[in-house]
Formats: C-alpha cells, sequence, structure tokens
C-alpha cells in the first residue's frame, strides 16, 4: 500500500485552494482527546508544539500585518516543523527503535506519539501550502510574481541564460546515477533535481542528479527588463536550472524533473563524560550531516517511478515521503520576504535606550547603584547590555568579570568585550555552553579565542546545561570591593534581541551578588549553592521554591484571603508543576498563565482546572520573558506581591538537567514595571492573543464590545519602561488595562 502523503491527491485540499481566504483562528489540527480523565490530564507535548507551529501560522492570514510579514511567519512555520522533525520526531523515532518503554505524559508509547504527530504535521503542511497558494495570488496583486517557466518572456530568457552560465552553472555538478557512479549522500536540508534522461539517438534511459548547493539563493530575481515596470519577477533555483537542462547532458532529453529534499536527524547524543568534550563534540557535528532521513520532501512534478526509485535509493518509506502540490522547501521564501517593497513591511523601529542611564553621562555603574534598572528588549535596547561589559572592560577598578554565554552572535560584542577586559588584565571567566543545540560551532570558536586572550572558560556543569543568562562585575570603589549584576530571561544574543521579548535587570544589591556569585561558584567548581535565600536555582531548589510558593496561595485560599497566580512563560511541561497548579485551582485559587509556546497542562476543566486560564501571545515579536507573580494574601496586581524573573522554562529539562536562575524582583519602581506594566499590558492583549481551551486546541481572542483594541507590542514600543525613565519623564501608573477577569 502506498501511503506517500501528497498534498495534490487529497480532495479536501484541492477543494480548498479556490475557496475563500482561510479563516482566522477557526482551523485546528484536532491534537486532543475529548475526555479528561486518569492521563488525560495532561496534553502530549509533541502536539502542543504542533498547535503551536499551527498559531504561528495562522498569522499569514492577519490582515494587521503588512503582506510581507505574513509571508514571514509562513516561512517561521515552515522552518519550525523542519527542526521539530530534525530534532522531536527524529528522537520519538530512535525511542521506538531502542525499544524504549516509558510512557508520555499523557500515557502514549514512542510509537503512538509517531502516529498521532505524523497525522497532525501532515495537516500542518497542507495548511502551509494553502496558505501559500493564497499569499502567491496576493503577491501577484501588490507586483511581486514567482513566475512558472512558461511564464518567462523571450527577453527574461535571453538574460536569464547568461545569468545561468555566469552565476550559477559553474556551481552545479551533475551525477550520473549506475552502477560505476552510486547514488551520493544528500546531506541534512540537501536539496536536488532528479531527471530520468533519454539519449537523443540510442533511446536508452539513466537516471541522474545535481544537487543544489545551498549557498544558491533558492529564487533569483529577473532584472533586466524596462517591461516589467515596477513588478517584481522571480523565479525558483530549480525551475531556472530545468530551462537550460541541456546544458549538462546535450546528448540527452529530460524526459521529467523532480525537486526533493531531505531533512535529516539532527539530535546529537553527546556523550558528555567524554575527556576532552570540545573535541568530542567537533567531531560530533561533522557527523549530524550524516543523521537517518527523517522526511523527505517532494515535488508534485516528480514522476512517481521516479520518486519510487528515490525512495529506494535513499533506503527509506513512502510513509516518511511528502509531496508538494506548489514550492519544495517553504522556509527559501524568506529571501521573497527581503524584497526591495519596504511598505510591505513592518515599518522600522529603532529600540530606546535607558534616559537614566543617559542621565549619568552613560555611567551603567553610577546608574545601577542609583536604582536597580529592568531593561525590557527588544523596546529597549540590547546596547545596554553592550555598553555595561564594555565599560567593565575599559574601567581600571573593574577587577572580575564573570559571564555565562549560551547564544550569542558571530560578531558578538559581548566576547570581545570579555576578551578586551582579559587583555586588560582583568579576571575573566567565561562559562561557555557548548551544547547549544546548533549553536556548538559558533560557542566553540568563541571558546578558543576567549582561551587565547587569557580568559578563563568553563564548559560548564558535566550532564548539565548552563542555560542561566549571568554576569557578575566586582569593581574597587575606594577601599571596598562593590559587586554589580546582570540577570535575564534571554541570550547575551544582539540579533535575536530586536525580536525576542526578554528582560535584564541590573543590580547593585550586594546580597544578590552575592548570590550570582554562589551559583557561578557551583558552575566552575561544583560548589553547591546552598546560600540562597532570594534567588533559587536549577537543579537544586527552583522547582521546590515553585511549589512552595504555590502551595502559599493555596493556604491563603482555604483562609479565604485573595490567592493568585500570573505567569508567563515560552513552555509548560513539568508534572510536578502542573499537579500543583491544578491542586492550587481546585482550592480556589485564580491562576493566569501566558504560555507561548508547548502547554501540557489543561485549563478550564471542572474540578481540576476551572480557576486556570491559558492564552498564547504570537505577533511581531518572540515572546520570551519568564514572570512568575503571586499575590502574597492580596489580589493581583499588588505593591505586596511578589514577583520574579527566570531564565527557566516549566519543564522538567530545566529544573533537573539545567542550571538556572530565579531572581526575586524588589526595587518598587521594578516591581512595578514587571507587574504594572508588563504583566498587565500582556493579559490585556486582544490584538494577537490566542485563548486555550481544554482539548489543547486555540481560539483567537476578539474584542468584546465596548472594549478598546488592544496590542501589548504596539504599547510597549510607545512607551518607556519605568525604571528606564529619566527625570524628564513624569512617573506615573500605567493605564488601565481593562482587564476583565
Amino acid at each position: 500500500m502506498n501511503t506517500t502523503t501528497e498534498f495534490n491527491e487529497i480532495p479536501e485540499f484541492e477543494r480548498q485552494q479556490t475557496q475563500e481566504p482561510l479563516p482566522v483562528g477557526e482551523v485546528s489540527l484536532e491534537i486532543a482527546e475529548s475526555t479528561v480523565t486518569g492521563l488525560d490530564r495532561f496534553l502530549n507535548r509533541e502536539l502542543s508544539w504542533l498547535e503551536f507551529n499551527h498559531r504561528v501560522l495562522q498569522e499569514c492570514n492577519n490582515q494587521a500585518h503588512p503582506l510581507l510579514e505574513r509571508l514571514r511567519f509562513l516561512t517561521i512555520s515552515a522552518t519550525n516543523l523542519d527542526e521539530f522533525y530534525m530534532v522531536r520526531v527524529a528522537g520519538l523515532r530512535t525511542q521506538r527503535a531502542e525499544g524504549f518503554e516509558s510512557l508520555s505524559l499523557d500515557g502514549l508509547t514512542a510509537q503512538q506519539q509517531l502516529a498521532r504527530v505524523q497525522r497532525a504535521a501532515r495537516a500542518l503542511m497542507h495548511l502551509q501550502h494553502r496558505h501559500w497558494l493564497q499569499m502567491r495570488r496576493e503577491l501577484r496583486e501588490v507586483a511581486i510574481s514567482i513566475i512558472e517557466p512558461d511564464e518567462v518572456r523571450e527577453h527574461e530568457r535571453t538574460w536569464l541564460e547568461k545569468h545561468f552560465l555566469k552565476h550559477i552553472f559553474p556551481l552545479l555538478t551533475p551525477l550520473a546515477i549506475d552502477p560505476a557512479h552510486p547514488f551520493p549522500f544528500i546531506p541534512n536540508l540537501g536539496f536536488a533535481l532528479a531527471l530520468p534522461l533519454r539519449h537523443k539517438r540510442e533511446g536508452d534511459v539513466k537516471h541522474a542528479l545535481l544537487p543544489i548547493p545551498g549557498k544558491l539563493d533558492g529564487f533569483v530575481e529577473i532584472v533586466p527588463s524596462v517591461e516589467n515596470g515596477e513588478e517584481l519577477r522571480f523565479i525558483s533555483i530549480e525551475n531556472l536550472i530545468c530551462l537550460f537542462i541541456e546544458s549538462f547532458f546535450p546528448d540527452y532529453h529530460a524526459q521529467a524533473s523532480g525537486a526533493f529534499r531531505a531533512v535529516r536527524d539532527s539530535d546529537l547524543e553527546l556523550e558528555e563524560e567524554a575527556e576532552d568534550l570540545v573535541r568530542m563534540l567537533g567531531s560530533a557535528l561533522k557527523r549530524r550531516r550524516r543523521g537517518s532521513i527523517i522526511r523527505l520532501e517532494v515535488s508534485a512534478s516528480m514522476p512517481r517511478e521516479l520518486r519510487s526509485w528515490i525512495t529506494t535509493q535513499l533506503r527509506i518509506t513512502d510513509r516518511d515521503t511528502v509531496v508538494s502540490s506548489e514550492l519544495v522547501g517553504l522556509q527559501r521564501l524568506t529571501q521573497i520576504v527581503a524584497c526591495k517593497n519596504a511598505e510591505l513591511r513592518f515599518p522600522s523601529y529603532t529600540p530606546r535606550f535607558p534616559e537614566r542611564i543617559r542621565e549619568y553621562g552613560g555611567d551603567c555603574f553610577a546608574a545601577i547603584r542609583s536604582k536597580d534598572i529592568l531593561v525590557h528588549h527588544p523596546y529597549e535596547s540590547f546596547d545596554t547590555v553592550v555598553q555595561f561589559l564594555r565599560q567593565a572592560a575599559r574601567d581600571p577598578n573593574v577587577i572580575l568579570i564573570k559571564q555565562t554565554l549560551y547564544r550569542t552572535s558571530n560578531d558578538s560584542p559581548i566576547v570581545s568585550a570579555l576578551i578586551d577586559a582579559a587583555e586588560a588584565g582583568k579576571s575573566v571567566t567565561a562559562v561557555v555552553e557548548i551544547k547549544a543545540r546548533f549553536d556548538e560551532a559558533a560557542n566553540i570558536k568563541w571558546a578558543r579565542d576567549l582561551e587565547r586572550s587569557g580568559a578563563q572558560v568553563v564548559y560548564g556543569v558535566m550532564e548539565m546545561k548552563t542555560h542561566a543568562k549571568l554576569s557578575l562585575v566586582v569593581r574597587r570603589e575606594g577601599d571596598v570591593l562593590c559587586s554589580y549584576m546582570h540577570c535575564g530571561t534571554g541570550n547575551y544574543h544582539p540579533i535575536t534581541a530586536r525580536v525576542y521579548t526578554d528582560l535584564s535587570l541590573f543590580s547593585a544589591d550586594p546580597e544578590f551578588a552575592e548570590e550570582v556569585a554562589c551559583i557561578f561558584n557551583y558552575i566552575t567548581g561544583y560548589i553547591e549553592p546552598d546560600r540562597l535565600r532570594h534567588m533559587a536555582s536549577s537543579p537544586f531548589n527552583l522547582r521546590s521554591r515553585l511549589i512552595e510558593l504555590i502551595d502559599v496561595e493555596r493556604a491563603n485560599a482555604k483562609i479565604g484571603k485573595p490567592a493568585h497566580i500570573w505567569a508567563k512563560m515560552n513552555s509548560l511541561v513539568d508534572d510536578q508543576i502542573i499537579e500543583a497548579l491544578y491542586k492550587a485551582s481546585q482550592d480556589g485559587v485564580k491562576i493566569r498563565l501566558i504560555v507561548r509556546g508547548i502547554c501540557c497542562l489543561r485549563p478550564g476543566v471542572p474540578r481540576l482546572s476551572e480557576n486556570i486560564q491559558v492564552k498564547s501571545i504570537i505577533g511581531r515579536f518572540l515572546e520570551h520573558s519568564r514572570i512568575i507573580c503571586f499575590g502574597n494574601g492580596r489580589q493581583l496586581p499588588s505593591d505586596n506581591a511578589k514577583v520574579f524573573i527566570s531564565s527557566a522554562d516549566w519543564m522538567t529539562r530545566n529544573f533537573d538537567h539545567r542550571v538556572e536562575a530565579l531572581m526575586p524582583i524588589v526595587d518598587p519602581t521594578v516591581h512595578n514595571q514587571v507587574l504594572d506594566q508588563i504583566m498587565l499590558a500582556s493579559l490585556a492583549d486582544n490584538q494577537q492573543s490566542w485563548n486555550m481551551k481544554p482539548d489543547g486546541s486555540y481560539q483567537r481572542i476578539q474584542p468584546q464590545e465596548g472594549t478598546v483594541p488592544f496590542s501589548a507590542h504596539e504599547y510597549f514600543m510607545h512607551n518607556p519602561s519605568l525604571s528606564g525613565r529619566g527625570k524628564s519623564l513624569a512617573e506615573s501608573k500605567p493605564p488601565d488595562f481593562n482587564l476583565h477577569f
């Protein structure tokens, strides 16, 4: 039986191609069961992630976004799905192959999860291609055309041939496939054309491949003619090659052609007890590209016989093959997103720099000494973090710098500042996490550069990932040593800081600095941080501290006091935390959660979680900050509330297998900024938010009648944060966000 998934062979998909645009928020992947008993207390992690990626995809229909930004959400969804297959699906397949018997939280075997994941992922891929068909038509309406070979005009063909021979032909290597020429290795995300060729005179048929290098753009913009006017015309690289295929095989006629793309297992299993972790990881990176194929994507133009030949050569089954009705590799459309029409993208946005630091002449230390500062990225510039470390590197009174590095950019100003500090003779310790997935190679390079500068480089704790975002600077001021610390919710990455919403707390509180130092001492010297009175840290007491705080709210509810919990995170998976939240709900605690991605908790279930509400925010910026607020005997928001920021999502791996940090917010201004400004605005958002239902599906929030439309992202872009305000800006409470509980 042929089990190949073919978009173009599913009647429902064909019918939808000619229908009206997809309704926003009304298409469901139907990933969850309807009952909530026993193991059904939890939703499946993998299916919940697919539902998240479905919400990302639905932003293609959000008419509040410019057209090219809507297309960007399609490419993000496609890229996300690739990584999901490379890591999560690959992991499930490995579990199945090795007879792994443990069940998921919702009681499924690896085989059962694979079956459900494949169904939901296929549904998501159908939607992706439906959206692309719709958006392709919309692009044409604004003079951006992705053309087929038969749409190439004669004068365009002349220009394309010259372009092809000069810029593309030299980079391609045609490969004959026969007993003397075995089928080549196709790397992860490798793209190729398959061709059955018939000799023009002798009539014999041969197979050939044209691997397409990843360095080539997925599309070529046709630029020669004034006849195009203002129209932008593109042709895909595979269609361009097919126009001139005889350049490679002049004695043969190409009977057909078909593009295909391989997605391989990229989940590295590291032997972390290896003596030389860096050297071992370097060889593992080379092996990654040879992982087994998890998904093969082929074009609909490829004949069945050719497709069958490819799957046989690659030793995969039809079950792992997906036939694309339109375009192989939707993530390539990022090139179209970047085209010249700026009016079809979001208006450019320049992050603010905290006014209070400017008032101190740019002296970060003086500004932090006066009062804690919380920087809200991307609305406030990541340059604040960079300036803090650059000033530390230049300041002759700074003696020591300690820094964690989980992810950073290729030209990281953070690493440059640390190198400058080490070369200036300061004591610099850099904790470089070389196990940050897909950033391992860059982190190895930075580690070696730092070592050459004289910095002490530490690779973290065995069998743990160092995920905490911490900086510690010790400065001599008069006769005393003063410490300045930074604690963040996001990576020290200046590029992602323009897109991810994160928080950076700067403080000169000596008790906080001492506890940050204790966490560093654990990372570098295995000295357990048993003196944490304010902070909490994984793998020691972060989960238990959270459960204690949840239990305090339960106790308040039982004696009739207000009991409230607000929390914001990327993922909620840990069963112990979920059970604690269920118990709190049953005792009457009112719980509001903002969970961007995976959520294994079922909200709103009678007698289980009827006091829990979950929403997800998907918009221009990627919600990434982790915030936890407890009413502490008062109704939120309250000056009496206990407020924390953290590097950790509520996942088992974050609590048990990573070094993470939980930082309390005690400064009154910062406290108000997090609780009364960031959390209130996020809860009030009704323009880019989705409510989660008990079955795990989501429904887009629509403003209630009489309620003013409110976008948290727009609000933050136009309103300075409280702790960064200078004297020129009046201190004031945020506006009433019209929250309805």
